[in-house]
């Protein structure tokens, strides 16, 4: 069974953004264990130093990823690689054994030390930017896509 962390700065606020996510992890309880790790935020203004914030964000996630370091870590950025569904499926079902973590910054994005976080992985699921909140229904998505996949399920045509 895949052993999968979701380590995300802020929570979901939207409820139906929160609904759906929930529907992903529900239909993926059968396939995979997932833990939702939800990271405060910090506040920031127009007029606050982003570069601060980035990096504060990204100290409470180093301090998370390093006590993890037996894990495969893919930070989720724009500027990673971009896979299709079956190479994503391929990717996170190469060592079941190996827990995976995923990391998804907030509203400023990520660090640039988390950005080159030792022997991680930097994915893209496209050029764009998306609301971060929206980042994690696309992952649980594509995380389910991948197990139809894997499990030749009736989902992924």
């Amino acid at each position: 069974m895949l052993k999968i962390k979701i380590v995300a700065v802020g929570k979901i606020k939207d409820r139906n953004l929160k609904d759906f996510f929930g529907e992903y992890l529900k239909r993926l309880a059968p396939y995979a264990w997932i833990e939702n790790i939800e990271l405060e935020a910090e506040p920031f203004s127009e007029s606050s130093d982003k570069a601060r914030i980035k990096n504060k964000e990204g100290d409470k996630i180093k301090k998370f990823l390093n006590k993890n370091l037996d894990s495969q870590i893919i930070i989720l950025d724009e500027r990673g690689k971009i896979l299709d569904s079956q190479d994503f499926s391929k990717l996170i079902f190469k060592d079941e054994s190996c827990e995976i973590i995923f990391v998804i910054g907030g509203a400023l994005g990520l660090s640039e030390e988390i950005l080159n976080y030792k022997n991680s992985i930097k994915l893209s699921f496209s050029k764009m930017t998306f609301l971060h909140e929206m980042t994690r229904i696309i992952l649980v998505e594509q995380i389910f896509r991948a197990v139809a996949i894997e499990k030749n399920k009736k989902y992924h045509y």
